[in-house]
């Protein structure tokens, strides 16, 4: 319990530093506390039995960002590299109707220097937006089909999961995967 509050608690004052961020990208804990609130919008009741212990909605929040940091971590690193490579890519225009990367993306026009890094900072929370919504919607769809195995076939699943607190949460998370 102890430890879930931590990680809530680092995770709440490492949101609020995110937003000072000049260049507008987006940090990862902010996106897997971001994707925590999409899971437990999509799941609804299935979001504390995935996360919670003995489907407590009190730690199911904190367990959630813990889960989901390392793969938000990786998100924002790719969509970082991408954006990157947009942005030296001579052939962008060719490629977006014209448009130079600042266009495309938006940029702070006349804001000076961090017009650039505006565009860019909307690039990378762009694709890491699409990667969140990619990872909610897989998530939500393993918990979909943990429960209904769960259902059909109580013993089967207690075979190969287990009968633990966190059983629907190993299914969960082993069924994400081969999505």
């Amino acid at each position: 319990m102890r430890k879930s509050l931590l990680v809530v608690a680092i995770c709440a004052l490492l949101v609020p530093l995110a937003a000072l961020a000049d260049d507008g990208t987006p940090s990862a804990s902010s996106v897997a506390s971001s994707t925590c609130k999409q899971l437990q919008t999509s799941m609804g009741a299935m979001f504390a039995t995935t996360y919670g212990t003995n489907g407590s909605k009190a730690n199911a929040f904190g367990k959630c960002v813990a889960k989901n940091a390392a793969g938000a971590q990786q998100n924002v690193s790719n969509a970082a590299k991408t954006c990157k490579a947009q942005q030296a890519d001579a052939g962008f225009a060719a490629a977006h109707d014209g448009k130079t990367f600042d266009q495309f993306y938006g940029a702070n026009a006349g804001k000076g220097k961090g017009a650039t890094s505006n565009a860019y900072g909307k690039c990378v929370a762009a694709l890491v937006k699409q990667s969140s919504q990619a990872t909610t919607t897989a998530i939500t769809s393993a918990a979909k089909t943990c429960k209904a195995a769960m259902k059909a076939d109580a013993a089967g699943f207690a075979t190969k999961y287990g009968k633990a607190k966190n059983a629907f949460g190993k299914c969960v998370a082993a069924t994400a995967k081969t999505k």
